[in-house]
């Protein structure tokens, strides 16, 4: 999780406590280190956000405090519940449970809107326990512009080893695709995300690249009205 996003979050934790939060059920929640939060906190008291609290004691937020709201219509607000619920067809376990936390400070403002209904079916989950490599994951290689490792099986039940500088994560129906430059290629191959067998993420990176790289994708799919080439 990247630090801004952290910061909002402990603030919005913090808000929906009922008493104080330790540094270690902070840090368990956000999924980071204790000495994550405490360097977090401190820089929350230094922007003025009224924390109080310590290490040790626990930490809570001054009532009445809180991030200005965003204004939505009723339409955008609508808008907004049906593009999260759809999140579901992605199968992005990441990316669901970060819909669910927006959606629940939607209904916090605004109240439920159960009526409104979205059919879950779509992609295969990125369950570990299946062998399903994570979304998550590979959504964080392409910001950190780190090259992976792959092991992807084919179609036909071939299979490769792949270095591949990842670019987009692309969504459809019914799989999910990984974009990405491939070495051994040399070239643009889109990945199936159920063939990924296996997945690392490696020390050598490609910073700088990516969004040239990701241009010239982009310009390669917008002119290729052919399915994506196989991997």
């Amino acid at each position: 999780m990247e630090r801004t996003s952290r910061l909002f979050e402990l603030i919005q934790t913090l808000r929906a406590a009922t008493g104080p939060l330790t540094a270690e059920r902070l840090a368990e929640t956000l999924e980071v280190s204790v000495r994550t939060v405490y360097r977090d906190m401190a820089s929350l008291q230094a922007m003025r956000v009224p924390v109080e609290g310590a290490s040790g004691l626990g930490y809570v937020l001054r009532r009445g405090y809180d991030l200005p709201p965003l204004n939505f219509d009723t339409e955008e607000i609508e808008a907004l519940r049906v593009g999260l619920a759809m999140l579901a067809r992605t199968g992005d376990t990441s990316l669901e449970q970060a819909a669910r936390r927006v959606c629940d400070k939607v209904e916090a403002l605004h109240g439920p809107s159960d009526w409104l209904v979205v059919s879950p079916w779509g992609a295969p989950r990125d369950d570990p326990a299946l062998g399903c490599v994570s979304k998550a994951l590979l959504r964080d290689a392409i910001r950190a512009e780190r090259k992976l490792e792959l092991v992807y099986k084919d179609s036909e039940g071939t299979e490769t080893r792949r270095i591949v500088r990842p670019l987009a994560v692309n969504y459809h129906i019914e799989c999910v695709m990984l974009a990405a430059w491939c070495e051994l290629r040399g070239t643009f191959r889109h990945f199936r995300c159920d063939r990924i067998e296996s997945c690392t993420v490696l020390d050598a990176c490609f910073a700088g690249q990516g969004a040239t790289l990701r241009s010239l994708w982009a310009e390669q799919e917008a002119g290729n009205n052919a399915a994506p080439p196989a991997a």
